[in-house]
């Protein structure tokens, strides 16, 4: 009986080596690679990302250490580099109090354009989107069409129709005349159309319909949670285009009190080409790091939204 029952050295043999072999021990949920084993690094992926890098921080990095020097210390000292004086705090002082402020007259107006226009351009293009990717209706493909050739098209080739409009209806010179215009995101449109298309099934939305819920509110209360990263997104191209708006502004303004940042600043580098103008590169060159503070300010602040937003979809 023990020779029947128990088995014979080799049939031993044979069972451990088929428990050793690789497909057993993957099938076991052992990895065939070696623990230790890292991924291989380029040197060329990393010479060309350190080029990325430097090619763009470089210009903050040449604003931040030439908003520390004073109108001399620009043209006689080295450009990358800080002069014996530091004068970021007094650079900064005159910028707000030179021409009795206006500085400050032209940050309000670019938060105001910011506030409204690139505000309402992130909603006008959720509502848009969320429409266009979850409701059919008759010319949905001429919509399409139409929003494809609209990012297409470059805005500066719309900037004189839009003028002649603008100036046909008496909104120029007017924040109306920068306002309206920035309303429109066709690019926004179509980025939030795509992911609405994408990011939410339309079997929770029956669910939600099924339930009794109304189409207000299962937007509000369903879809618009799963739209923030999306959302964000647009938020901050919308932002970021708004923000540095300068052809636009210049051929719709006329009234420096209705400047933005840009145009005011360019009229500021301008005074040294004028005839008894103050030359005030300095101021011009602070005023333009105060400028993208709020930039930056707005990414760091906007990126965490943004990456609970994508690991709350991946959760999900």
């Amino acid at each position: 009986m023990s020779a029947i029952t128990s088995p014979s050295i080799n049939e031993n043999k044979l069972l451990s080596k088929r428990r050793s072999s690789p497909l057993a021990r993957k099938n076991a949920g052992y990895s065939t690679l070696r623990p230790d084993r890292r991924p291989r690094r380029s040197p060329l992926l990393t010479f060309l990302t350190a080029i990325v890098v430097i090619y763009s921080l470089l210009p903050i990095f040449w604003l931040v250490v030439n908003s520390t020097k004073a109108q001399s210390g620009l043209f006689s000292s080295f450009g990358l580099w800080f002069a014996d004086d530091f004068n970021l705090f007094s650079n900064i002082a005159r910028t707000f109090s030179y021409d009795d402020g206006i500085f400050l007259t032209w940050f309000g107006n670019t938060l105001m354009y910011v506030v409204v226009g690139a505000g309402g351009a992130t909603l006008l293009s959720i509502l848009g989107g969320y429409a266009l990717a979850k409701f059919n209706f008759p010319g949905k493909k001429a919509v399409f069409a139409i929003i494809i050739g609209a990012v297409a098209v470059p805005g500066t080739a719309l900037a004189v129709p839009t003028f002649l409009m603008f100036s046909k209806l008496g909104l120029t010179n007017t924040p109306w005349a920068v306002i309206i215009p920035s309303l429109i995101s066709p690019f926004g449109l179509y980025l939030m159309w795509v992911y609405a298309s994408e990011a939410i099934p339309t079997e929770l939305l029956e669910a939600a319909r099924i339930d009794g819920a109304g189409e207000i509110r299962t937007f509000f209360m369903v879809s618009l949670p799963l739209l923030a990263p999306g959302t964000v997104t647009v938020l901050l191209f919308t932002t970021v285009g708004t923000w540095n708006n300068y052809f636009l502004p210049l051929i719709m303004l006329k009234d420096p009190t209705w400047y933005p940042l840009t145009l005011g600043l360019n009229s500021w580098s301008q005074q040294a080409a004028t005839a008894g103008g103050e030359v005030v590169y300095d101021l011009v060159i602070t005023g333009s790091l105060l400028t993208i503070l709020p930039l930056i300010a707005a990414f760091l602040f906007l990126q965490r939204y943004w990456q609970s937003g994508l690991t709350a979809g991946s959760d999900k």
